[in-house]
């Protein structure tokens, strides 16, 4: 992986996290800026892993090498700055379509299969990582809520 690619996962996981967090924390009475800096470069860390993952548990899956390349990614980048709740899940949704696709197209390229079935290398890797991310923020949120004290009113 180079650079420039390790840069623009970066830089999408965090756009993505702050798509995330930021309405979050904007709705909580007293919320730190440490903390939210904190939230956002943690959830920009997991993003970034995620989108790193994409085309390797593809590739995995349909047995052929597949990596990043910036022009791959950079259809991700928009799509991460999309995630704003101001643009909505589903354009967000639409651009992730087009990421997928462009995944796609790499991968029929890469492994010499068709292109349908790049597309189902490519969905099942991305539907796996979406439930074990969703997994894990339930889990952390559910953890949360037991250590929040009780409000007494």
């Amino acid at each position: 992986m180079t650079g420039g690619v390790a840069l623009l996962l970066v830089l999408a996981g965090l756009s993505e996290a702050a798509g995330r967090v930021l309405p979050v924390v904007a709705g909580r009475f007293g919320a730190s800026r440490a903390g939210t800096v904190g939230l956002l470069l943690t959830g920009a860390v997991v993003d970034g892993a995620v989108f790193a993952l994409w085309p390797v548990l593809a590739s995995a899956v349909a047995g052929a090498p597949l990596a990043w390349t910036p022009s791959l990614l950079a259809p991700l980048l928009l799509s991460a700055v999309l995630a704003f709740p101001l643009l909505g899940p589903p354009l967000h949704g639409l651009l992730q379509l087009g990421v997928g696709a462009g995944l796609t197209a790499a991968l029929a390229a890469s492994a010499g299969i068709g292109w349908w079935t790049a597309a189902g290398c490519v969905a099942v890797a991305g539907i796996g990582l979406a439930a074990a991310v969703d997994g894990v923020r339930r889990v952390v949120v559910r953890l949360h809520r037991r250590r929040m004290p009780a409000v007494v009113a």
